[in-house]
């Protein structure tokens, strides 16, 4: 298969080439290295340095676009820059290969909103910042590019993923933050109460979430583990980890954030067979081992 990842320098991205090539894939990264790094390139994979929100043209079986603004914080603050990125960017992707599959990483957790109970995709879509607002502005891209063209893309609306190369510097890696201050001894912060919770995903999952969809059609699919865990405990559950006993400081609630996501990802599981494996206790212990051995802990 012939597979372009963009975003293929960053977090997930990055874990996704490596599958790919691990498969036997021919892969093409792109990536302008905004946040993306090149120490996480794999060295099977081809490079075309270049920005999202510029047009493109690649030879592609399968476009997996995950290039993006990922932070909601600056979403709010850089609205027209975030859509610039997430919304022109996911056109530039839609046109890039025709005749190529495009597979999209939307977001359950910064699009639904608040979640009164696990969010199913039939879930009103209310998102509280401009990050998740793009993101549904790019699932409406691949539906109607869908309609017109009669194509099959697919959005993989992610939980809040953690795992190994995951910026701290990004407020969403809110388990790269805690492991890597608890590390340094450095005192943690959690925004409001600690009361907030999420869905934590493992990337390695994701990952298998990303390959599921290939040459598949429908969705938009949840993917997520169907438990909501709270910032509070989520600190607890990183300080066992790291071996940490200081408390957080609480701060106010920020603006975009919600108080509570977690998806309902039965849909995924009935029509393209695939579950989150990886239980949050063994995915902080991954993540954590991966930070010590390459010097991040």
């Amino acid at each position: 298969m012939r597979a372009v990842v963009t975003g293929g320098a960053g977090f997930i991205g990055s874990n996704l080439v490596d599958a790919l090539v691990e498969r036997g894939d021919e892969v093409l990264v792109v990536d302008d290295f905004s946040t993306g790094k090149r120490e996480y390139l794999n060295a099977a994979a081809g490079l075309l340095e270049h920005d999202v929100r510029e047009p493109f043209t690649v030879e592609a079986d399968v476009v997996f676009h995950l290039a993006a603004q990922a932070d909601v914080q600056t979403s709010m603050k850089r609205p027209a820059f975030d859509a610039a990125v997430n919304v022109v960017g996911t056109v530039n992707a839609l046109e890039a290969a025709p005749g190529a599959q495009v597979i999209f990483a939307s977001s359950g957790g910064a699009g639904y909103g608040e979640c009164s109970e696990p969010a199913d995709e039939s879930y009103p879509f209310l998102p509280l910042s401009p990050y998740g607002i793009a993101k549904k502005c790019g699932e409406e891209y691949l539906a109607g590019w869908n309609r017109i063209h009669g194509s099959s893309h697919v959005a993989l609306r992610f939980g809040n993923v953690y795992g190994p190369r995951q910026d701290a510097g990004l407020e969403g890696g809110v388990v790269a933050i805690f492991l890597e201050r608890m590390a340094r001894g450095d005192e943690t912060v959690i925004y409001g109460d600690g009361g907030q919770s999420r869905d934590f995903v493992y990337v390695g999952d994701v990952v298998r979430a990303l390959l599921a969809a290939v040459g598949r059609s429908g969705g938009p699919y949840n993917v997520g583990t169907g438990e909501d865990t709270t910032v509070a405990q989520l600190h607890a559950a990183c300080a066992a980890v790291a071996g940490s006993t200081a408390p957080p400081r609480l701060e106010a609630a920020r603006l975009g954030d919600v108080v509570r996501s977690v998806l309902d990802v039965s849909l995924i599981g009935r029509e393209l067979g695939w579950q989150a494996e990886v239980p949050l206790d063994e995915g902080l212990h991954r993540t954590w081992s991966w930070m010590q051995e390459h010097g991040a802990a």
